[in-house]
């Protein structure tokens, strides 16, 4: 996965979580953690890819806390993956 594929896919999961807020939006930016992971993708790339989308959806919202919360939600679900392998040694990913 390149580093403009990860951009990419990183601004899709966010503003699709920005908007709908809900388990399907979560479940999407957890596979989107998976893809990254198998992929290659290193936890810097992942957390330059969030700030990036991060500072492009920033700006004058009607609610500038519930963007920022929106984003520590993606953003924990998108590293759980990398939790997991981090924690089982005999991970296959």
């Amino acid at each position: 996965m390149t580093s403009d594929d990860l951009v990419r896919d990183y601004r899709a999961a966010f503003l699709r979580h920005l908007a709908r807020r809900d388990e399907d939006s979560l479940a999407y930016g957890y596979a989107l953690g998976r893809r990254a992971l198998e992929g290659g993708a290193g936890l810097l790339d992942l957390v330059r890819a969030h700030h990036v989308v991060l500072a492009e959806v920033s700006g004058p919202r009607e609610d500038p806390a519930a963007t920022t919360e929106a984003a520590a939600e993606l953003l924990t679900e998108v590293l759980a993956s990398y939790e997991m392998a981090r924690r089982t040694p005999e991970s296959t990913f």
